[in-house]
């Protein structure tokens, strides 16, 4: 139909739910018996928090993470009550209000949230205390999470005083994706020996490539993220994880070129011989890297093509000589990311990680939730 918005715009970004939620199953069952989160950051990694969130409530997950109490509150709004909402930044200065009206629970990072969130536990008292939280310490990368002193100060003299609810005791792996990186076993001998001064506290340590370290990463629950998404939680071996996005771009003009042609801004590549050129309406303002320029490819009838020039902001061009009229053609379409050529591909022709070219896909896309199971 004319008013289809299928129909008017640039690009066709398909996002496969019950490939999510497949996923998250297979992370549960490789993690069993610790239990199995799921990490909704940066809006589901780009994917659209809400309809990532409801799916995978509907296969079970029970745990959340995000990253900002914005996150947080609008993703309470769609899953159960029965979900727990952590945030992994904790609670900014001030909003610890907040966090309790929407019945979010913070992740602690210093002593100044700690402080904060405890005080509020006092002041509310027995009208809704103890208030609940995660403690997450820093074992090996320096970023957030107490440093060993400040764990040691902790566990040495918190009071006792039931203000807070400690629902779990977090750290975060800096290596996981290279398995026989020697920090990984170190980190997780810190995680135990922290563990331990809190027994009976739940613990967290892996997330996606964690997961695949074995059972003793595993404590009482893993936070996968990234994984979830079809991102190879082990670089270098083949996926075991379903690809959840397809990505279609619109071709508007298909231009034959002469040899010696140069395409795109500051003529950096040019034309090594007379060919057909088709420009997509997908640009880096639309999530599609610079810096896949001169090395990214795209498939139109089951065959590769390559980018041609530098990728600008609204556009991009591909040598489609070759390619049968039928197919490149205005108004037809080159396949950006799907099954075969997935996240990671794209990641390594732009020389990235898998994580940013999810997060990257910008909003002019027009965006279909499919189930394909």
């Amino acid at each position: 139909m004319a008013n289809d918005p299928a129909n008017r715009t640039g690009a066709v970004l398909e996002i496969d739910l019950a490939g999510i939620a497949a996923n998250w199953r297979l992370l549960r069952d490789k993690a069993a018996p610790a239990g199995c989160a799921a990490v909704v950051k940066a809006d589901a990694y780009g994917l659209g928090a809400a309809r990532v969130g409801v799916a995978l409530a509907a296969a079970g997950c029970r745990r959340f993470f995000v990253a900002t109490l914005d996150e947080a509150i609008a993703l309470r709004a769609v899953l159960p009550d029965s979900c727990e909402i952590a945030v992994l930044n904790g609670p900014v200065r001030g909003s610890a209000e907040e966090f309790a009206e929407h019945r979010l629970v913070p992740v602690l990072n210093d002593p100044g949230q700690i402080a904060e969130w405890r005080e509020l536990g006092i002041r509310r008292g027995a009208a809704g205390g103890p208030y609940s939280a995660m403690l997450q310490i820093d074992t090996g990368m320096a970023r957030l999470g107490l440093t060993p002193r400040e764990f040691d100060r902790f566990a040495e003299n918190s009071p006792a005083d039931g203000a807070i609810g400690w629902r779990a005791l977090l750290s975060h792996l800096a290596c996981a994706d290279t398995a026989d990186h020697p920090l990984n076993e170190a980190q997780r001998l810190r995680f135990a020996t922290a563990h331990a001064r809190r027994a009976g506290w739940p613990a967290s340590l892996a997330a996606s490539s964690g997961i695949f370290l074995g059972r003793s990463f595993h404590f009482d629950f893993v936070r996968p993220g990234a994984a979830l998404y079809g991102v190879n939680p082990q670089p270098g071996t083949p996926n075991p994880m379903r690809q959840i996005v397809r990505l279609n771009a619109r071709i508007l003009q298909i231009r034959e070129v002469d040899a010696g042609q140069p395409v795109g801004y500051g003529a950096a590549q040019v034309m090594a011989g007379a060919g057909r050129l088709a420009t997509v309406a997908v640009g880096y303002a639309d999530g599609w890297l610079r810096s896949s320029s001169h090395r990214g490819t795209g498939v139109i009838g089951g065959r590769c093509v390559p980018l041609v020039g530098r990728v600008s902001m609204d556009l991009a061009m591909f040598d489609v000589s070759g390619i049968d009229l039928d197919l490149a053609r205005p108004g037809g379409f080159i396949e950006l990311l799907n099954e075969a050529h997935g996240v990671d591909a794209a990641a390594a022709e732009a020389g990235t990680i898998g994580y940013e070219v999810l997060t990257a896909l910008g909003r002019r896309h027009h965006r279909v939730y499919c189930d394909r199971c």
